[in-house]
């Protein structure tokens, strides 16, 4: 795909993953609708987007809200007269035993990581047709790959998100509408900040920049999967999908270490 002065809707721009996106894509002269909560880091983003070559406007709001989503793709298309590609970039994530965790906590990350970007790409569908060429990037992660134990909730929007790109790219297969799904590992974002999981623990950390780096290539490539997380983690997925058990034991040996670390990790 040529990204060339696309007009791209992207959430959970602010920060992280999204931002590094951003800022990677100002390259292309890409004409970027960043989205997410906060105002001030989203015009922060905007003004680097901005000195690189791209174009930029800012939309503040809650993705969670009902009618939100179609609010989203709408400030767009009337800014940028249409919307090339999407992508569900924002996402939230609370660790814990299943038992422990409010039922806000487990609906929060329904909502933001499963039920919010099914309702963008919903929005968005007829603009991206429109556009003869779109895309729609679904952020995925690598725990939507490989369950990991204390994450239950987080893995399943994470698997959720996953399939749905997967049948939702055999649905528009012909119709000049791609899905790209993307699995980063543990990426230094602020995301993260809560967390105490370490390689100690099967978690080794890369850049936003490099996800993003690899993002966009996978998007001019025309690829499927973009698949992050380091040989450790795919070692572990490749043994997950060939020996499930072996995953189990090896979790349980390290289980008592990772519930501690991994106790406060919360960007809810």
């Amino acid at each position: 795909m040529d990204l060339q002065e696309r007009s791209i809707l992207l959430t959970g721009a602010g920060s992280g993953i999204g931002a590094a996106m951003a800022l990677e894509l100002a390259a292309r002269a890409a004409r970027l609708t960043l989205a997410g909560r906060r105002r001030e880091p989203l015009e922060e983003v905007a003004a680097m987007l901005r000195e690189r070559g791209g174009q930029a406007h800012v939309v503040a709001l809650d993705l969670t809200v009902p009618g939100a989503p179609a609010a989203a793709v709408a400030a767009a298309q009337d800014h940028f007269g249409g919307v090339d590609v999407l992508i569900n970039n924002a996402g939230n994530v609370r660790a814990g035993r299943l038992e422990t965790l409010d039922e806000s906590e487990v609906l929060a990350q329904i909502a933001l990581n499963l039920t919010a970007p099914i309702l963008l790409t919903r929005a968005a569908i007829p603009a991206l047709r429109a556009s003869g060429d779109g895309l729609v990037v679904n952020v995925s992660s690598g725990i939507g790959l490989i369950g990991m134990p204390f994450y239950s909730t987080y893995a399943a929007t994470k698997a959720g998100i996953a399939h749905f790109g997967e049948a939702l790219r055999r649905e528009l297969y012909g119709e000049g509408v791609h899905v790209l799904t993307v699995y980063p590992g543990a990426t230094s974002t602020p995301m993260m900040d809560s967390s105490q999981a370490g390689t100690e623990h099967g978690f080794e950390y890369e850049s936003p920049e490099d996800v993003a780096t690899a993002v966009v290539a996978g998007m001019e490539q025309g690829a499927l999967t973009v698949v992050r997380g380091g040989a450790t983690r795919s070692a572990m997925i490749t043994l997950n999908r060939e020996d499930p058990a072996a995953v189990d034991r090896t979790l349980f040996a390290r289980k008592a270490a990772l519930e501690e670390a991994v106790a406060e990790h919360s960007s809810i």
